[in-house]
């Protein structure tokens, strides 16, 4: 998946235009813990809390220029994708009607709601909400905005322009990203090739929804069943071609994390920086520490990705301390 320099620098415009950068923070804590220099990219600091928003500006912003005759849409998601569809089609007046499962985040679809959207619960997991949205664009003749698509990654790649840019002296050694369906690495290899780094890039998994290092492992998509109860932003049973194909060309490795893992490292960043993340969003940072001995005395760079976790969830997760 390639985008010229003008693509990426017409995307900047356009999430600029709705949000200002991120901010990449050292922390002292952070580091210490780790034996290494630690750098974290806050996208748990976008408007809608997750790095998702991005994309949903751009994929919009495209969609009223080349289809002005789309007045709704339609998409599933878990939480975050939905947020920023509702977000970026508030901003274009139209509509938006969102598929969740059921049993999802509660505090996630409230925001949608807040943001215009038409909430519609159905199915077990995302797959079924996934397949059933699909089926009532075409019954209601509604525009489907898929959950990877070229121009999602052409807005999301910003964060990590904007990551690699403010360290462009001195650029990380690795970057852990969380996969979920796949748009948020797809974003870190472009951004990684359009600054011109050599950052190595490792994609970390749920151990409880393992599609993404299955496929990795087998050179070619493989699915794999749900079991995560916190991860839910990695909650993925059938993975996307498109991106598998990105991950196995781009990924030096796909690595897995439990949901203890991630307990732990949600409580770390709470602990360590009192920055909230939701259980993909500290997927990154239970990666790096998972694989700290790897990278001792050099410099590591993790994506926060988001930071909606319902209360209750966070709260039973921080009744155990930080070790």
């Amino acid at each position: 998946m390639k985008f010229t320099r003008e693509e990426i620098e017409a995307a900047q415009r356009t999430v600029q235009a709705a949000m200002p950068p991120t901010p990449q923070y050292t922390w002292p804590l952070l580091s210490k813990r780790l034996g290494a220099t630690l750098w974290a990219k806050h996208e748990n600091h976008t408007p809608v809390g997750a790095f998702k928003i991005r994309g949903g500006l751009t994929y919009f912003e495209t969609l009223a220029r080349e289809h002005p005759e789309v007045r709704h849409v339609i998409s599933a998601t878990r939480g975050n994708h939905g947020q920023s569809l509702g977000f970026a089609a508030q901003r274009h007046g139209l509509g938006a009607t969102i598929v969740v499962p059921h049993g999802n985040s509660q505090e996630k679809n409230a925001a949608m709601r807040a943001l215009g959207v038409e909430l519609i619960e159905h199915g077990d997991d995302f797959q079924a909400a996934s397949e059933h949205a699909a089926l009532l664009a075409e019954r209601d003749v509604l525009h489907r905005v898929p959950s990877f698509h070229r121009e999602l990654v052409r807005g999301v790649s910003t964060a990590y322009v904007e990551f690699f840019s403010a360290l462009k002296d001195a650029p990380p050694d690795v970057l852990f990203v969380p996969i979920g369906l796949g748009s948020g690495f797809a974003g870190a290899a472009v951004a990684r090739a359009h600054c011109g780094v050599s950052t190595k890039i490792i994609g970390v998994v749920s151990a409880h929804a393992t599609a993404y290092r299955d496929s990795f492992r087998a050179g070619k998509p493989v699915e794999s069943p749900v079991s995560t109860r916190l991860a839910d932003g990695m909650a993925c049973r059938v993975p996307v071609p498109e991106s598998v194909e990105v991950i196995l060309r781009e990924a030096d490795d796909v690595i897995t994390v439990t949901d203890d893992e991630v307990a732990e490292a949600m409580r770390i960043l709470f602990s360590d920086t009192h920055n909230v993340a939701e259980g993909a969003g500290a997927a990154a940072l239970a990666g790096a520490l998972q694989q700290q001995e790897r990278w001792r005395g050099k410099t590591v760079g993790i994506s926060v990705s988001g930071g909606n976790v319902d209360s209750d969830m966070f709260a039973g997760v921080l009744s155990r301390s930080a070790s």
